[in-house]
């Protein structure tokens, strides 16, 4: 892959956490109350299975449980943990805790997938870590240890699910659309019983909150994990795990923008932090290595270097 389309894939995927930034503003302002639940199971079942209807593929033979796998760790469990986490730990801890994703992505592409640990990658990792750490921390707090296993546990979630679907990759003549809808359906099924049995149905909705859902179907699941499953196909697993940090970057810009929140100086360097890892962390494009004489075959070398004398049997040239 060349420079330029290397930049742009790099360039699209990222707009998949982006888009997950905003979330937290859309939950906030436009879905029921105290339903992250709910929040999660809207999201991805109805997704997934409107991705189903239009694509009329499923997953045979080992893609049933490998389906079942990858969509309860990106999208079930890891939703699941990270709402726990955002109720139990305060002041942003959990997207401190849970900016550890990379590194476990780090160990585990080398177990899994063979990739090499290289030095450039763990400054990213610290690097990364240290800015979403300036971004969201405002002070210090008691730790919750069930929302630190939480934060931990997603992050995990997060690292193993990026790993797993680079590792298995996409079943040969299965496109990207159903592909996702696989893994949304899945996401959304184990999502649902813990919705029903701890949350419940709503009694009714308003206006607003459909149109919340409706954002959370379209942008925040089907758009945005199409363009997350695209580019974990083309991009190291390690680079697309850093483009997960522009996700915090975005949801504290929209509460600056919207919300009335301060931004501080320390903020701002945390930007800038994270940004330097998550250049780093992406592949740099192979030098273009010069052919010389030795890397050819007979016939293209003598093509290239010419004819050799001719040499008679006495040793001296005809």
């Amino acid at each position: 892959m060349n420079s330029g389309r290397q930049l742009l894939t790099s360039g699209v995927t990222a707009l998949a956490p982006a888009i997950w930034g905003s979330t937290y503003l859309v939950t906030t302002e436009w879905l029921p109350p105290d339903r992250p639940l709910l929040a999660t199971t809207v999201r991805a079942l109805p997704s997934g299975l409107i991705l189903l209807l239009i694509s009329r593929v499923l997953p045979k033979g080992e893609w049933l449980w490998r389906s079942l796998v990858l969509g309860t760790l990106n999208i079930g469990a890891f939703n699941l943990l990270l709402f726990v986490a955002a109720y139990r730990l305060p002041g942003g801890i959990a997207a401190m805790i849970m900016a550890v994703q990379p590194m476990i992505v780090l160990i585990l592409a080398a177990l899994i997938i063979g990739d090499r640990i290289r030095a450039v990658h763990v400054v990213a990792c610290a690097l990364g870590a240290a800015g979403v750490v300036l971004l969201v921390f405002k002070g210090s707090a008691a730790l919750d240890p069930v929302g630190v296993a939480a934060a931990l546990g997603g992050a995990a979630c997060m690292a193993t699910g990026i790993t797993f679907t680079k590792r298995w990759g996409r079943p040969e003549g299965v496109g990207l659309l159903p592909f996702t809808g696989w893994q949304l359906t899945a996401g959304g099924l184990v999502s649902l019983p813990f919705t029903l049995s701890v949350e419940g149905l709503p009694a009714s909705l308003t206006g607003t909150n459909v149109f919340g859902f409706a954002y959370l179907i379209s942008f925040g699941a089907v758009i945005s994990y199409a363009l997350w499953f695209r580019g974990i196909e083309k991009l190291p697993a390690l680079a697309v795990s850093f483009l997960a940090l522009g996700s915090p970057i975005v949801a504290t810009i929209l509460g600056i923008a919207f919300e009335d929140e301060t931004f501080s100086a320390l903020q701002m360097v945390g930007i800038v932090v994270i940004l330097a890892a998550v250049v780093l962390a992406q592949p740099r494009p192979a030098r273009p290595r010069t052919t010389t004489a030795e890397d050819l075959p007979p016939d293209e070398e003598s093509a290239v270097l010419g004819p050799k004398p001719a040499v008679d049997r006495s040793g001296t040239g005809s």
